[in-house]
Order: structure tokens, then sequence, then C-alpha cells
């Protein structure tokens, strides 16, 4: 396999760039000089809410046009977007609030154009997770991004059910009419103890911070009137242990490897390395045995 290097500053193709550009999740004056003056020199913004980032670009008096680019109409809007990148025209794709592409639409834009050979720009800036994260009290690292839980109970235990396996910080974000029913669903999987802090308001005028265990938590939506968008920081699990069962002991390799990617987020190499550490053996001898690779 061979590298696909494509440079962003030094693109010699005759198609334009598309620029990701970050907003403001609340305050305007965290908008950089450099997405301000992107958004003044490209082509075309291509926006979640026209309406809404028409008072942002009002605001900083930025005259180019957009273009609607929402999760609704993406398969339409794609191939729209990527002919005028083709042709040479400069995009930029913004959501309505942070990056793009983090719970937000980007992220088929984004793969379109690199199949295509169109230069992906990204910019640093706003974003409620990372924000929400340092500023917490808990480990910042490592740490989950999950964004939004699935709204259909179902989908939302068996994702929990996966999550409470990892000792990492977790990180998900929840409207103010969902939030009670969300952590009630956390505690069903997680337990009443884990510490959790809720993020609300992030960088505006009632921007505060809610730390305690996740009982706490749902006392407090049960007897206060919850308005904001929030960001929840949850404190990840302290007694998972990262030791084989005596019903690990008795699988192959092979089979020890399988069972840990019956977690969707763990990564085959991933669970080649720790089964190798659990039983004490060489990386390569568990890669051959999952691959069926014998040498002689």
């Amino acid at each position: 396999m061979t590298i696909e290097a494509m440079s962003s500053f030094h693109h010699t193709g005759t198609s334009g760039s598309l620029y990701l550009v970050p907003t403001p999740i609340g305050n305007l004056a965290d908008m950089t000089l450099r997405a301000i003056d992107i958004l003044k020199e490209v082509d075309l913004i291509a926006a979640e809410d026209t309406r809404n980032t028409q008072k942002l670009l009002n605001h900083f008096e930025i005259k180019t046009p957009q273009i609607s680019f929402h999760e609704h109409n993406t398969k339409e809007r794609i191939p729209l977007l990527v002919k005028k990148l083709l042709e040479g025209r400069s995009i930029a794709q913004v959501s309505d609030a942070g990056m793009p592409s983090i719970s937000d639409p980007g992220h088929e834009l984004v793969e379109e154009c690199i199949a295509q050979n169109v230069a992906v720009v990204p910019l640093p800036g706003a974003n409620a997770g990372v924000t929400a994260l340092i500023a917490s009290g808990l480990a910042p690292q490592p740490f989950i991004f999950y964004g939004f839980l699935a709204r259909k109970n179902s989908l939302r235990e068996a994702e929990l059910k996966k999550l409470n396996k990892h000792t990492e910080t977790m990180i998900f974000y929840e409207a103010p009419h969902r939030l009670k029913k969300t952590l009630q669903a956390i505690i069903k999987s997680f337990g009443e103890d884990r510490k959790v802090v809720l993020c609300r308001e992030l960088t505006k005028r009632y921007e505060e911070f809610l730390r305690g265990s996740l009982a706490d938590a749902l006392e407090w939506t049960e007897t206060q009137e919850v308005r904001g968008e929030f960001c929840l920081i949850v404190e990840g699990r302290k007694d998972f242990k990262d030791e084989p069962e005596e019903q690990s002991e008795k699988l192959s390799l092979e089979e020890q490897v399988n069972q840990l990617l019956e977690d969707e987020t763990i990564r085959v190499n991933e669970a080649i390395k720790l089964v190798a550490k659990r039983n004490k053996l060489k990386k390569q001898l568990v890669y051959n045995a999952y691959h069926h690779l014998n040498f002689k």
C-alpha cells in the first residue's frame, strides 16, 4: 500500500479547496481572525442553517453567498459542491456552532473531496467537548468523545453497555429536554456513584459547571428547570480489570481477539496487542495465530 500525500498549502491541481471552518459555540469573540478571512475570501459558504450563519456573517460584515448543507440534503448537495470545487471554486463549510463533522454535517463531503483529490483545509477553533473537558476537573486524558447517544432505548442501552467497559473520561452532548432521560439511562448502566460534570451554556452569559455524582445530577434535573445545551463529562470506570477471566484463559488466541472485537471501538491491532499482553506472549505470535499464518 502506498501512502497518498495531499498538501493543504501547496495544492497544485486546478480544483478549489474545501475549508472546514469552526464557528463560535456561544461567544462571538471566539471567532478567529483566520476564520473571518477565509469566510470573506471563499466563493461560497456551505452552512448547516443559512439563517443562523447569516447572523454571524452580518456581525463580521461578511458578504459571501451561502448554500444550505445539512443532514437532510447531503445526497443532493455533495455532488453539487464537489462539482463547484472541481471547477476551481473554493468553499467554506460551517455548522451552526463548533467544528464541522463533530456531531454535525461534513464527514461525507470530506470523504468525497478526498476521493476526488480536492484539497481539504481544516481550521482550528471552538469545540464544546474539549472546552468542557479541560474545566471539568476530571482526568483530561485519555478521553472518549461520544457526542449524542441514540434516542431509541434499546440502541442507547447497547451503546452504554459497551461504554461501561471504558476507563477513559467520556464526553457526551445532550439537549435540555432529554437530559433527565439520558442520565437515567447512564445510571442504569454505570451505577449512581460515578462522577459527572454537567457543563451548561459554554462560553455564554449563563455558563455553569455542575459537579457531583450521577445520582446528584439526576436529582438536580428533578428539582430545577433545565435550560441550555449540555455537555456531560463522565468519569471512566475505576474497577474494570484488564486481566483475563478464567473463561478467557480457556479460549484460543484467535477466540480471545474476536471476543475483544465484540466491542466495536477496539481495532484488530489493539485487540492483538492486548491479548499478547494478557498471555505474556510476543505480539507477532498472536498476530500469526489470528491471521492463520504458520511459519516454519
